[in-house]
């Protein structure tokens, strides 16, 4: 009997043993390579970047959102180191450079290397396949992150030369704020005209119902939009909705990126409620993603931030451990880890620490079919 016994728990521990190795090779994913374990790749990538975002900001939803946040309707979640190459310190051009090109860059920088020369960027990649592209922002479309996919320049606020690049860009949806930098130019040009020649639908009035088969272009404020607490309402997740209504009509896929700009400018400021509620606006709009890729099955959900601004933190007030007190420590950015959210095909590649370059790699890398 009892060698009867020695025999199960060996062949028990060479099971265990092969058991482990199959999983370990499974799971691995060296550096940037798709995971062998996934091979459904999405047809369409949804990537929302909480500007600002930490791991704190998104713990405020659970706290001050009057819903369930939909943090909540993810199961992989990562963790992304957000260093520029210039600094340890990221701003947001250089991490969006590095979202929008896969390169590590200097603060700045918007989608240029560290010599200024130009880098491709997963728009510009996409457009050739024709695969429909979106970019939405509660910023100005000029600014930093918005711009790093589409604009290439050796400054950040090289605001003019950023918008000229707009009309020839062929994204075909694009919202946001802007307008001072597309009318009234100390250059005369008319960037409205541009865009129109160049087969697109100026709105800059309000965001429209329905759009049609052109192209879209919608400058709704002269610079950012407003904020939350001042009355912008469901701009965000409608234009999202929007943009979804238009770039899913394709049957090659589409790449859309949406970012809750002024996150980070809550954290700035050093406002609670302003951050707050730029927050949990954003979490709505990751809303509509999620319930578009619940009935679009082949659609890949991305939730991230650029850096973590602020310094931001839940503290409790006082001896009261009941009650929250939110709190900062900087009006600037911090070099903590941000996370990173995936649902959707190809989602177990976003697991585990990872450069924010390698979410470039990792999303065009499963655009390749």
């Amino acid at each position: 009997m009892r060698l009867k016994i020695y025999h199960v728990l060996a062949l028990a521990l060479v099971f265990s043993t092969l058991s482990c190795k199959v999983s370990t090779e499974a799971t691995t994913t060296p550096n940037s390579e798709v995971s062998e374990t996934n091979q459904d790749k999405p047809l369409n990538i949804i990537l929302l970047i909480g500007d600002g975002m930490g791991l704190s900001e998104v713990s405020a939803s659970y706290y001050y959102n009057e819903n369930k946040p939909n943090f909540d309707r993810f199961e992989t979640i990562g963790l992304i180191k957000t260093s520029a190459a210039s600094h340890l310190i990221t701003d947001s051009a250089a991490s969006a450079t590095a979202y929008a090109t896969g390169v590590s860059t200097y603060n700045g920088a918007i989608s240029v290397d560290q010599d200024t020369v130009a880098i491709k960027t997963i728009v510009e990649h996409l457009i050739p396949r024709n695969i429909s592209t979106g970019l939405i922002s509660t910023s100005s479309v000029v600014h930093a992150t918005p711009a790093s996919f589409y604009a290439h320049v050796k400054k950040r606020r090289m605001y003019d030369d950023i918008a000229a690049a707009l009309p020839t860009s062929n994204i075909d949806f694009i919202a946001g704020g802007g307008d001072d930098f597309f009318d009234n130019r100390n250059d005369k040009r008319k960037l409205y005209n541009e865009l129109v020649e160049n087969g697109y639908e100026v709105h800059t009035k309000q965001l429209p119902t329905t759009v049609g088969d052109k192209k879209q272009a919608i400058i709704l404020a002269p610079d950012g939009m407003p904020k939350m607490i001042e009355g912008r309402g469901d701009y965000l997740p409608n234009a999202t909705k929007l943009a979804l209504e238009k770039l899913s009509k394709n049957p090659n896929g589409f790449f859309l990126m949406v970012e809750g700009s002024q996150i980070d400018w809550g954290g700035h400021n050093n406002e609670a409620d302003y951050l707050i509620s730029e927050l949990i606006d954003f979490d709505n709009t990751i809303g509509v993603a999620l319930d578009f890729a619940k009935n679009n099955s082949n659609t890949l959900v991305i939730v991230t931030a650029d850096h973590e601004t602020g310094g931001f933190t839940l503290s409790a007030d006082g001896k009261d451990y009941n009650k929250i007190k939110p709190t900062f420590s900087t009006s600037g950015h911090s070099g903590t880890l941000v996370p990173v959210f995936a649902k959707g095909p190809g989602e177990n590649n976003f697991n585990g620490i990872f450069k924010n370059t390698e979410l470039f790699n990792k999303m065009l890398q499963l655009f390749d079919k």
